[in-house]
């Protein structure tokens, strides 16, 4: 009998490991050294890497290879990570807004069941983070660099209620 998916068919590129971290790849893009010869092509990834219980990073990796480029972003990811007070362990405690260049993204606290309603590079880090509702809205840029560390900008910038009184 096969095992059901529970996930809406989004978590093919979500690999869990034996630390108990998630990581998603949110962007490939292939770069161009031009050189005397012609052109050397590479690769660069940008990945989102949590462990679904409040702590989240991001890392952006540079290889002639596509693995190798996932492997230097996973571990720069794991190097950089934050920690996000998250209400009741599935949504913000207040709407944020975050910003990083032409980027700008506003998250907004959702009530239990609304789920992660989320454009593709947001979704991951939400994914990652451990977040089960959140309404999240891209405003500006659509480069998924500058989306994550918009929603990055705004995670940081979220209070914890104990942390205000």
């Amino acid at each position: 009998m096969a095992q059901e998916r529970r996930d809406g068919g989004r978590g093919r590129d979500r690999e869990e490991r034996d630390d108990g971290m998630v990581d998603k790849l949110v962007h490939i893009n292939r770069v161009a050294k031009v050189v005397k010869g012609g052109r050397r092509f590479g690769f660069a990834a940008l990945v989102v890497v949590g462990d679904q219980k409040g702590r989240v990073g991001f890392g952006h990796g540079k290889a002639r290879e596509v693995p190798e480029a996932i492997r230097k972003a996973t571990e720069s990811a794991k190097r950089d990570m934050i920690f996000v007070p998250l209400r009741s362990g599935r949504t913000l405690h207040h709407d944020v807004e975050g910003r990083w260049g032409a980027g700008r993204v506003l998250l907004r606290a959702a009530k239990q069941g609304t789920g992660i309603i989320a454009g593709g590079p947001m979704r991951a880090v939400f994914e990652t983070l451990g977040m089960h509702d959140v309404v999240a809205k891209s405003m500006g840029s659509s480069n998924p660099y500058n989306m994550v560390r918009a929603t990055f900008d705004a995670l940081k910038s979220q209070m914890h209620p104990k942390d205000v009184a």
